[in-house]
């Protein structure tokens, strides 16, 4: 991820041209270019803390922390009131995961390889863990479609606890893969041990943590105030902006990382990385920004536009459809890059 470190001149330049009053749009540019390093680099300090908590506790530290920046954005535009880009956001991470991290890790690994195979055991998990997915979020939008509730107060009643079940899925997934059934998935082996060894010390993760984490923060705060004016100015809705441009910035550091383990003939990890930034969107951050609407006084439900939910469902059989097997090659990720970019095409007319 070295090659994107030059793009962190972009974060004293977006700070600049927000003091200095200039255009939405560059405002926009040059925060959403600087997020782009520091999410690697939030990757990297995360990776190297979990290598001084053991095999376990790292596991733990890299689910629940590998999407932070994205949750920092999405909680920042949440307190702006862009609830509508949030919810879009949500729905963009999970098909950008299943289609274009996944079509593009699929494509560069098969032409590399031929044909690539993971561990069936994961395949399985993954499919069963998307299906859920998509419970969460069918079922809260028919339920606002078929109920008369203008003030979306009984929807939002309901997501609450929609919300609390879904981080329950999300935890007994993670007591599955980590504790109970550690040894199907491959962890605990000598390559598992080596890849957790640390290269720097604790206390250089920490700090690089908490300071990358502000920095985000700081550029997530100036990318949400150009927000509107930018979406105004350029043309584009709200909604393809939070499904397409806001999670390919959040998560473009993960997105590079599948595509160099496919390369490396690691489609265990490359398949993790997409199927499990997906289900930690579905199952943990969707519902995390629930709670923070209520705590920001921005209320948020779980009822997503129709377009949205069939996207994710037709994301979701895709993708499905594409593990079963627990192989790959390189037409599978060509047919996944093609259907993300016919729902990316759709979004934009929308």
């Amino acid at each position: 991820m070295k090659y994107l470190n030059w793009l962190l001149l972009a974060m004293p330049a977006a700070i600049a041209a927000e003091l200095l009053h200039a255009s939405p749009t560059v405002i926009f540019v040059l925060a959403a270019l600087a997020i782009l390093p520091l999410s690697g680099i939030l990757g990297t300090a995360t990776e190297e803390l979990a290598g001084h908590t053991g095999p376990t506790m790292g596991g733990l530290l890299n689910a629940t922390l590998g999407n932070l920046a994205e949750l920092i954005i999405a909680a920042l535009a949440l307190h702006a009131g862009l609830i509508d880009l949030v919810k879009a956001s949500i729905t963009g991470s999970i098909l950008g995961n299943l289609l274009l991290v996944l079509g593009a890790a699929q494509l560069a690994g098969g032409l590399k390889h031929k044909v690539q195979r993971f561990n069936p055991n994961l395949a399985g998990i993954s499919v069963g863990s998307l299906v859920i997915v998509t419970t969460g979020l069918i079922v809260p939008s028919v339920f606002f479609a078929l109920h008369p509730d203008p003030l979306r107060a009984a929807t939002i009643r309901m997501s609450e606890f929609v919300a609390v079940l879904l981080i329950l899925g999300y935890g007994l997934s993670l007591l599955y893969s980590m504790g109970t059934h550690r040894a199907v998935f491959g962890e605990g082996g000598d390559v598992a041990a080596g890849e957790m060894t640390p290269h720097w010390s604790l206390k250089k993760a920490v700090i690089v943590l908490v300071v990358v984490a502000a920095a985000i923060g700081v550029m997530s705060e100036i990318l949400v105030g150009s927000t509107e004016a930018a979406v105004a100015s350029s043309g584009l809705s709200q909604v393809f902006v939070g499904l397409i441009v806001v999670p390919i910035i959040g998560n473009a550091a993960e997105h590079s990382s599948a595509v160099l383990m496919a390369m490396k003939n690691r489609m265990d990890l490359a398949v993790s990385i997409a199927i499990g930034s997906s289900i930690q969107v579905a199952l943990l951050i969707a519902p995390l920004l629930v709670f923070l609407g209520l705590a920001f006084g921005q209320p948020m439900d779980l009822a997503f536009h129709t377009m949205e939910v069939v996207s994710v469902v037709l994301a979701v059989s895709v993708a499905s459809a594409m593990v079963r097997d627990a192989e790959s090659n390189w037409l599978e990720g060509a047919f996944l890059l093609i259907a993300y970019a016919v729902i990316a095409v759709a979004f934009f007319f929308f």
